[in-house]
């Protein structure tokens, strides 16, 4: 096992939130040296790090940052001489980083003599089967993420045409009202989320348009949350699509077919199995009705209508991670693997159709960590 280096805080670093289970706002240096795990950090972390029982701890003193500062250096030429310092005390001479590791600790090491080899494989194959602390929140962000399906779904029961459009008590109904009453719900079981997908009519055509404006009766409302659990830093993913009114005959064909083959698609996952095998599957359904797919596309050119993108992807300390389940996919699914599963058919000026479920690989299938209808009227 190569030795490792990884620099950052635990909010914006996944491979770093992987090793260190802990909220910690400021950057430091994690490394691992023969199987050993060191944390070089300065103070006000140290007690929860020891806490954890997991680690060597070094204090930023141990490498002469009070020297430092009474020889007037700048704070990072602080930093980096600290970094360079307990890098050297460690014995690191290469070490395999990440591929956002820091631009300028890395000039500072290769200038020191230590070979840094960036190695994108290593570290996701690290976070790709999940720990229970990780399984655990995943499952919290997912409750988290039906709650809000359920604060969306409140309002558009009780919306009502008022002839340009829903309205709830008298107030239209936008894709930002409904945004607000789902973050409440976030909030409420220990969530958050930067934005999410409230689309709707032709908005919902467009990939990630995020949704905005007044909706309307008849339309797709696709409604696609990912909060993030606030204990775990873990995330859920899932989509449900709905209609206020009469449903029009399109998008009820399309949701035979979308649920078909979201079945089909959890029907495969298993330890072992081939995520282009999975994707392959989902697309049979939609090419068999005369949809395109992107394995029937004109190479060259981009699709825009029927299923245009991937099956699915790995969720955990990111909300896109590895394994990928699409067309370019070579992965095999080991149990310990979170995944979606999001079949999907789209017309541009019209809308889309999208049903996603997030799954839990194990040992002897799948556990769909999904618990929500999937009916179009809400």
């Amino acid at each position: 096992m190569p030795d490792v280096l990884i620099h950052g805080d635990t909010f914006r670093s996944p491979e770093l939130r992987h090793e260190v289970p802990i909220g910690i706002p400021d950057p430091f240096l994690y490394a691992e040296v023969g199987g050993v795990k060191h944390i070089v950090i300065g103070s006000l972390e140290i007690p929860r790090l020891r806490a954890l029982g997991a680690y060597e701890i070094h204090p930023t003193e141990e490498f002469g940052s009070d020297d430092l500062v009474a020889a007037g250096l700048t704070f990072h030429e602080i930093a980096d001489e600290i970094v360079r310092r307990a890098v050297a005390a460690l014995g690191v001479t290469k070490a395999s980083v990440p591929d956002d590791f820091p631009l300028r600790y890395a000039d500072v090491l290769r200038g020191s003599g230590v070979e840094l080899e960036t190695d994108y494989e290593l570290f996701d194959d690290r976070r790709r089967v999940k720990n229970a602390g990780e399984v655990a929140g995943i499952r919290r962000a997912q409750r988290a993420a039906e709650a809000g399906m359920d604060a969306a779904r409140e309002l558009l029961r009780r919306a009502t045409a008022n002839g340009g459009g829903l309205a709830v008590d008298g107030k239209p109904l936008t894709s930002e009202r409904i945004k607000v009453a789902i973050a409440e719900a976030f909030v409420a079981n220990g969530a958050t989320a930067e934005d999410f997908i409230v689309s709707h009519g032709p908005q919902s055509a467009v990939g990630h348009d995020m949704g905005s404006g007044p909706l309307q009766a008849g339309e797709p409302i696709v409604i696609d949350l990912w909060p993030r659990d606030n204990e775990s830093a873990c995330y859920a993913d899932m989509t449900r699509t709905f209609v206020v009114g009469e449903i029009p005959d399109e998008l009820l064909a399309w949701h035979r077919l979308v649920k078909d083959s979201l079945d089909t698609s959890f029907a495969l996952v298993r330890e072992g199995a081939d995520c282009r095998a999975i994707y392959d599957a989902s697309c049979e359904g939609f090419e068999a009705a005369g949809f395109p797919t992107s394995r029937t596309k004109e190479p060259g050119k981009p699709l825009e209508d029927g299923y245009f993108h991937s099956l699915g992807h790995g969720v955990g300390l990111e909300v896109h991670e590895q394994p990928g389940m699409g067309r370019a996919s070579q992965s095999t699914l080991r149990a310990g693997d979170v995944v979606t599963l999001e079949p999907g058919l789209y017309r541009p000026g019209f809308g889309g159709l999208r049903l996603e479920d997030l799954v839990l690989v194990t040992a002897h299938g799948a556990e769909n960590l999904t618990q929500y209808p999937y009916d179009l009227t809400p």
